[in-house]
């Protein structure tokens, strides 16, 4: 077909020229035997301040013995605070701001004392032993009910009486025949005002002990479940037991205060009155007061305002704190004026003008 022959077209490809210098690559360039010529020398570079200061602090650093690490780190430190002219040990401060003040600092208070460690809180040793004796158990339940009624009695002076009697009934329960947990146990259920309870427990120490002094609490619970005769009967219990002069007061004024409550105020006050509740004694005792403000209630109550306001008064002259005396007198309308509460002085006989 008339195609072109591959040499032909072979020797016509190597032949072409692409723009290549076709001279001897043995230019001059490249003959060795000839001398090269010679280079001009560089002008020396002068050093700045800076790397003088970084050549430095590199040749001290190895001077040291510091590493590679130390070195570069103190070659870069530049200082940045004042100059050397400007320094206070220079006698010139450009700052104000930074001049020397003297602060006086106020004085530490002296130290809190500290707290006196808690004592801890024990039963008397007779009571622990009757515990013990009487508690039928092994060694660890018995112990457990020793704690137990410490911690009664610890809440009772603390003034949690239900936690008091939550905790005298679990030991009441175990030993109810000793008189001091039974006693405890009436006491804590009284403050608590749960009175059937307090009323149980009271009796059966007084039963156990044969005691009087908690009679007149026994006589305020029946007295505030409105059981009257109750009240009436332990009341001659009361009076049977040979009772101390405290003990015996405060069963007189439950008693008036059940039959005030019945509205009987005549035999209230009588019985008020008999007890010694309308005399005036240089220096009352608790049970005196005691006496004057029950009377001056039931005064109150029955509308003898003027015995009342007297006796009110009376109450306040030997113990302004005592109850709410103070603000009834403010309600009667008088102020406490009259004498502290003194005999009348009568004149010796050796004094009376004799006729």
């Amino acid at each position: 077909m008339g195609g072109r022959a591959a040499t032909g077209g072979r020797n016509e490809r190597d032949t072409r020229s692409y723009g290549r210098d076709t001279r001897d690559l043995k230019s001059d360039r490249f003959d060795r035997t000839k001398p090269r010529p010679q280079r001009k020398s560089r002008p020396v570079r002068e050093i700045s301040p800076e790397e003088l200061e970084k050549q430095r602090a590199s040749e001290f650093g190895r001077e040291k013995g510091w590493g590679g690490v130390a070195r570069k780190g103190g070659m870069n430190i530049n200082s940045t605070g004042q100059a050397m002219e400007s320094t206070p040990s220079a006698g010139y401060n450009s700052d104000p701001l930074s001049a020397w003040v003297e602060e006086v600092r106020p004085e530490r208070p002296s130290t809190a004392p500290k707290a006196k460690p808690k004592v801890k809180y024990s039963l008397p040793g007779d009571i622990a032993s009757e515990v013990r004796r009487v508690f039928i158990g092994t060694s660890y339940m018995r112990e457990k009910m020793v704690i137990t009624l410490t911690k009664a009695a610890e809440g009772y002076d603390r003034k949690r009486w239900e936690e008091a009697l939550r905790l005298g009934r679990i030991v009441s329960d175990a030993v109810p025949g000793v008189a001091s947990v039974r006693e405890l146990t009436g006491l804590a259920a009284y403050r608590a005002e749960r009175w059937n309870m307090a009323k149980i427990h009271l009796t059966a120490a007084f039963t156990i002990s044969g005691d009087p002094e908690h009679l007149p609490l026994i006589m305020d619970c029946d007295r505030a479940n409105r059981r009257f005769r109750g009240v009436e009967k332990t009341y001659n219990t009361l009076q049977e037991s040979e009772p101390t002069a405290d003990t015996i007061a405060e069963g007189r004024i439950v008693m008036a205060s059940a039959l005030a409550d019945q509205q009987k105020y005549t035999e209230a006050i009588d019985l008020l009155v008999r007890a010694g509740g309308t005399k005036i004694l240089k220096n009352p005792a608790y049970r005196h007061v005691r006496l004057w403000y029950a009377l001056a209630d039931i005064f109150d109550r029955s509308g003898d305002q003027v015995s009342a306001r007297e006796l009110f008064a009376r109450v306040v002259l030997a113990d302004p704190e005592a109850y709410d005396a103070k603000d009834r007198l403010a309600e009667l309308g008088a102020t406490p004026t009259m004498s502290k509460n003194r005999k009348r002085r009568t004149p010796s006989v050796s004094k009376k003008k004799v006729d």
